[in-house]
């Protein structure tokens, strides 16, 4: 059993983002297409977080082009180069799920200042 948790240990990020629910995060996510790899950033409000230690999860919204994007991302996958804060949002809740029934400005964070 200690072998068990002396792996998960090694696996997890040491320096983890802040990563508030209601916040604008940049997510830069590794994509391998054949031999080459390169890094695409997405970026959007994040609804939701699950779980925690080894299997925590975040899940990202965004609208491209009309139509409501959503992508879970794993904090202490490899694929996950990076998580930049964009900004701060003021909210109530711990899961963000009505957003997905808003559309333009109602859809929209409060920014929290300070």
């Amino acid at each position: 059993m200690d072998i068990l948790k002396e792996l998960v240990e090694d696996q997890l990020k040491t320096e983890v983002p802040e990563i508030l629910i209601g916040s604008t995060v940049k997510v830069h996510v590794r994509i391998k297409e054949g031999e080459k790899e390169r890094i695409q950033v997405f970026e959007g409000t994040v609804i939701a977080k699950n779980n925690s230690g080894i299997s925590e999860t975040f899940t990202v919204r965004r609208v491209s082009y009309g139509v409501g994007v959503e992508r879970v991302f794993p904090l202490h996958s490899p694929n996950v180069a990076k998580v930049e804060l964009v900004r701060k949002g003021k909210v109530r809740r711990s899961k963000l799920y009505y957003l997905r029934d808003r559309v333009g400005k109602a859809a929209k964070v409060k920014e929290l200042i300070g």
